[in-house]
């Protein structure tokens, strides 16, 4: 994707190549357990507890997701991702073009329609991509993080960059 054509059209000239049926996506899911950063279950775990919301905002997609949200005891509504549609016999269809994450600027607006759905007063983003930091704002704070792969953009523009989990969890714990 060098700039050349949006994200949307990208994601469905690649979708057009791989023909992900619903058979290959259970396989694929099958063969490919999710596998988690070190400390994501805790961290999650302790802001559930104190009754804060965890989201998935991605540009993967959900069919993907759900075991990740499953095991890390969040609600499926909570994915936000782009829907890969099947035929009644299991068939690629597309995907859904209304999800906000299939196109540009999505995640900013999963943040501004979360906030404005659920009257958050203060969401904070944690990722390490560039669009998640462009969804500060409309989010209230932006934690970059590179325990999986450093991106220099993300490392020197987040306010807050972390490599460790534990550094979140740590922090809540103060």
């Amino acid at each position: 994707m060098g700039g050349n054509v949006s994200f949307r059209e990208a994601l469905n000239e690649r979708l057009k190549i791989v023909q992900p049926t619903r058979q290959k996506v259970a396989d694929f899911l099958s063969q490919h357990p999710p596998q988690f950063t070190p400390g994501i279950k805790e961290l999650v775990s302790s802001l559930s507890k104190r009754g804060i919301p965890v989201y998935l905002v991605s540009g993967g997609f959900q069919s993907i997701l759900v075991p990740v949200a499953e095991q890390l005891g969040l609600p499926v509504e909570n994915i936000i991702a782009n829907r890969i549609k099947f035929y009644y016999n299991g068939d690629y269809a597309g995907f859904d073009e209304n999800q906000p994450t299939s196109s540009s600027g999505g995640k900013k607006v999963v943040v501004e329609t979360l906030k404005n759905k659920h009257g958050y007063k203060n969401l904070v983003m944690i990722g390490d991509g560039a669009t998640d930091m462009e969804a500060c704002p409309p989010a209230d704070g932006f934690i970059g993080f590179g325990g999986n792969i450093i991106r220099e953009k993300v490392k020197q523009n987040a306010p807050w960059f972390v490599t460790d989990m534990q550094e979140l969890i740590n922090e809540m714990k103060e």
